[in-house]
């Protein structure tokens, strides 16, 4: 490990930790001076740190944060980072609503305390010719590479916890620098948009910085880490996998499911199905579940419809190592979950969503990323984990369980990797979403709840407020255009009714199953 402290305008010390020696200063910025280093040191890490927090580095927990070279993690001591909130105006990610009491994934980079591969770091190279500040030469480096593979993480543990509510002050991004971010690494109508944003809910114009970055070259965003090879961080011995399957109304689909299962190289210890009717009285058609399997399967059924209450049943029973959350219409190889574990062992993460895609569909996407999403019947997750939390019964019968329970697992200290090379086929089978014609609370209003209230439900408990408002402003023309009210005046008040219809429903649904999480 090679460290580099500095007071945010240059170097003040460079240190060699491995070898016990100091390193001599040599002239150019803080960045000039990192990428020289790692020119000579290609296969170290290279770290950053105001010189203030050097007596505050966490250097023993270093080793165990440092999985492999796809890597990239700081923190931030203050309670706002370099590019401000207002980034929620342009990007409705979770990335950017940071839980700094864990390790969460983001790619808001501090120059207060960090590390990068000297391998990753001369990819990089190139963006000194624009003259970066070193918070925004760190937050590109993020951007860029994090839609290439390298995962990005702001981490407490890179300090020590006494002292780790030490704050070290400096400017926040200017507006024209965070035009020019956007403009690079985001569609320009995104900047038009957080111009219109910037207007309506902080009565701020921005004609001079836009008219500027308008003119500017975007910075160029196109590499790759194609020539990095990781080597197994962990080896998973023998793990020990539960199935978890929700099904209603598709014994053929399960059935198909089931056979697959049979044929894994790592077969599964347990599948838990469990199984919704929405009549009492009726009986399973799962008759073939009475076969000998290679596994055991633990069956229940339920008198009660829901995707929500049906994982949450299942979550209960899990007992193996890991779980694996499956639909009951997919298709797969037999090498499904020995190339799961092949990638869990290799970055050393506990939850991976894989590809599930329906016939003739192809992603362009061919490397790891961290997912904005997590797929409830597409995923493996550590079963240590979800011990601790479940579906939030208040998406029940409405959209964003998925999105949810992957905010719950962030929110633990758990990343979730999306990895596109191994697939599963999605069958979508005909009988399939909720089967059944349900009614909500919010069906008798005059004026109904827009967006759904389960839509809103996950912006009140996850987005930042400029993403709240963002979602607003983009909802507002993306609904003008398919409703009936077209004097602009009018269709405004209405969409402002709707709203605050949606987010009374939204309140009315957390308080109501605030108990159950």
């Amino acid at each position: 490990m090679i460290l580099v402290f500095h007071n945010n305008d240059k170097v003040v010390e460079i240190f060699d930790y491995a070898n016990n020696q100091e390193i001599e200063i040599a002239l150019g910025s803080i960045q000039e001076r990192m990428l020289s280093i790692a020119f000579k040191n290609k296969s170290r890490f290279i770290g950053w740190c105001h010189h203030s927090l050097k007596e505050d580095l966490n250097l023993s927990e270093w080793n165990s944060i440092l999985k492999h070279q796809l890597l990239l993690v700081s923190f931030e001591t203050s309670d706002h980072f370099y590019i401000t909130s207002s980034i929620g105006y342009v990007e409705d990610t979770p990335f950017i609503n940071v839980n700094k009491k864990v390790k969460y994934p983001t790619w808001l980079m501090s120059s207060d305390v960090g590390v990068i591969h000297a391998s990753v770091l001369l990819k990089f190279e190139y963006l000194l010719k624009y003259r970066l500040t070193l918070n925004l030469f760190l937050n590109n480096i993020a951007k860029i590479g994090m839609k290439q593979g390298l995962l990005c993480y702001s981490n407490p543990s890179l300090l020590k916890k006494s002292l780790e509510n030490k704050i070290i002050s400096k400017k926040n991004i200017s507006t024209i620098d965070l035009l020019w971010f956007v403009k690079s690494n985001y569609r320009f109508r995104w900047i038009l948009l957080y111009g219109l944003n910037l207007f309506i809910y902080k009565k701020r114009f921005i004609i001079f910085p836009f008219f500027r970055v308008l003119f500017k070259n975007p910075i160029r965003n196109k590499i790759s880490f194609d020539d990095l090879k990781l080597k197994v961080y962990r080896k998973s011995i023998l793990p020990t996998i539960d199935v978890l399957i929700p099904t209603l109304g598709r014994e053929k689909y399960l059935k198909e499911v089931l056979l697959d299962l049979t044929k894994q190289t790592l077969l599964p210890k347990k599948v838990i199905i469990v199984e919704q009717i929405p009549n009492k009285g009726e009986t399973t058609k799962l008759d073939f579940l009475a076969q000998k399997w290679p596994f055991e399967i633990d069956y229940t059924l339920i008198y009660q419809l829901g995707a929500c209450n049906s994982r949450n049943i299942g979550l209960q029973k899990v007992s193996s190592d890991w779980v694996f959350f499956a639909d009951d219409d997919v298709r797969f190889e037999d090498d499904l979950l020995r190339k799961a574990f092949n990638y869990i062992d290799c970055y050393g993460e506990n939850a991976i969503t894989i590809s599930c895609l329906q016939e003739n569909k192809v992603i362009k996407q061919q490397v790891v990323t961290q997912s904005s999403t997590f797929g409830s019947g597409t995923s493996i997750v550590k079963s240590s984990i979800i011990k601790k939390i479940k579906f939030d019964m208040a998406y029940e019968f409405g959209y964003g369980e998925d999105s949810d329970f992957g905010m719950q697992l962030r929110n633990l200290g758990t990343d979730i990797l999306y990895v596109p090379t191994v697939k599963m086929l999605h069958l979508k089978a005909p009988i399939g979403g909720f089967r059944s014609e349900i009614y909500r609370e919010w069906d008798k209003e005059l004026i109904q709840p827009k967006p759904s209230p389960t839509v809103m439900v996950y912006n009140l408990k996850h987005a930042t407020e400029e993403q709240k408002q963002s979602y607003k402003t983009t909802l507002f023309f993306k609904f003008y255009r398919i409703q009936s009210v077209k004097n602009p005046i009018e269709y405004y008040k209405l969409m402002n009714k709707m709203w605050v219809k949606s987010i009374y429903w939204a309140n009315f649904l957390i308080k109501q199953y605030s108990n159950e999480i």
